[in-house]
């Protein structure tokens, strides 16, 4: 078994103080040691403080219930006075900060939001769905059967790259920028826990994101409406002007990719990861492939894509019998939430038929749900079919090896073998 597949030890949880445990620490996800400290704090303090941290103090939300009391109260915690991620955005002079729709509170938020909605709508899926599987079925049928290769480069970031390109109408050639400027969205020292980042150079990456996104606006300023999520923008009044706004427009369209991109990639990876961890339900999943939707939620909530989200406290309000103050910041761990022993039963192993798999936060709860939520169960049911039908297991041959993120649960190699039918 691989190192990264043997279970953690809770040495971390059992030694450290209840109030100086810290779970933002990008190491902890990096080697999947988090577990033992969330399940402590579910259980001693499911509503706790920590007074001092890299990124300052914060109250984290770690049961599944007051996640979604939280996430679904928008009155009183915000998602525009302290932005989304637990690091605290700092202006620099000069610099395009970029604001987006999941960064802002009501009635802005449905206002943005509805401009792009209908892009990830039933009736598009269903078009969406023949190209998915055209897409997903070249990606599998040129892998190299027999030889050991990355399976997150090969299928899950191609995957979901092709896919990118195709909601954007973004130069298909160019596929591979896409995924580039997700992962620099989210590589920033207080996220990842590098101190090494050239920010000034991220920054300039990312306006190349900017220009390049500019340039395809006005490509299409002019042009009869389509399909891609720029044609939705440009002729919605709304939003037809977003461009003329540069944090708008950078805010938004970053937004799109991250979304477009973490999600779907890192389930696919993370799925591979628990079949091959859990080999009984991958034999339950050959004996009745029939299970594969339910396993797209199941998957979800064990990988868990987006660690955790922030709010602001508008106001005073009692949390879990805790008082937190206007103005605090407050987290919701969904990895956490995910893993509540009194919603999920054995909640940390992947259960494929698993009868409320569907019970998941992942995609968050409330007004801000995440708005692609069927477009990536779309990608990993069709990819899922696919691989059903052409390999009896794809096989984990060495270490799993994690990025240090506490924002995003990204995965950079999974190396594997993939054994026929």
């Amino acid at each position: 078994m691989s190192a990264s597949l043997a279970p953690n030890s809770d040495k971390d949880a059992s030694l450290t103080l209840l109030a100086e445990l810290d779970v933002s620490r990008p190491e902890l996800y990096q080697n999947d040691t988090w577990q033992p400290l969330f399940a402590r704090l579910r259980k001693e303090a499911p509503v706790h403080y920590l007074a001092d941290s890299v990124n300052g103090p914060f109250w984290s939300v770690t049961s599944h219930e007051l996640i979604k009391e939280v996430d679904s109260n928008n009155t009183a915690f915000s998602s525009e006075k302290g932005g989304i991620a637990i690091v605290d955005p700092v202006p620099v002079e000069g610099e395009n900060q970029g604001k987006s729709f999941i960064g802002m509170d009501e009635p802005e938020h449905a206002t943005q939001r509805m401009a792009v909605a209908p892009s990830v709508a039933p009736k598009n899926l269903v078009e969406l769905e023949p190209l998915i599987r055209e897409r997903a079925i070249d990606i599998l049928e040129n892998l190299p059967v027999g030889e050991t290769f990355n399976w997150v480069q090969e299928v899950s970031i191609e995957l979901t790259a092709r896919m990118l390109t195709t909601l954007f109408d973004f130069p298909y050639e160019e596929r591979h920028k896409l995924v580039h400027w997700s992962d620099l969205a989210t590589n920033v020292p207080e996220v990842t826990g590098n101190t090494n980042i050239d920010m000034k150079q991220r920054y300039e990456e990312l306006m190349e994101c900017a220009g390049a996104f500019y340039q395809l606006w006005m490509s299409k300023v002019g042009q009869p409406p389509s399909f891609d999520l720029i044609s939705m923008l440009q002729n919605n009044p709304e939003t037809a002007h977003m461009n003329e706004d540069p944090e708008l427009f950078f805010g938004n369209i970053l937004l799109l990719i991250v979304g477009g991109n973490d999600t779907t990639r890192n389930s696919i990876s993370g799925g591979v990861i628990a079949l091959n961890k859990y080999p009984d339900q991958y034999q339950k999943l050959r004996d009745n492939p029939a299970l594969i939707p339910n396993m797209v939620s199941e998957m979800v909530r064990w990988q868990t894509p987006v660690i955790h989200m922030r709010r602001t406290a508008l106001e005073d309000y009692k949390l879990g019998g805790q008082q937190i103050k206007k103005g605090d910041k407050v987290v919701m761990w969904y990895l956490s939430g995910n893993r509540d022993e009194t919603v999920f039963e054995e909640s940390d192993k992947l259960i494929i038929d698993r009868p409320n798999a569907r019970a998941h936060v992942a995609f968050g709860f409330g007004v801000h749900r995440c708005m692609g939520n069927r477009l990536a169960e779309l990608q990993l049911r069709v990819l899922w079919e696919e691989i059903m039908q052409r390999f009896h297991s794809v096989e984990i041959v060495g270490d799993v090896t994690r990025l240090p993120n506490n924002f995003i649960r990204g995965i950079k190699d999974v190396p594997v073998r993939l054994h026929p039918l």
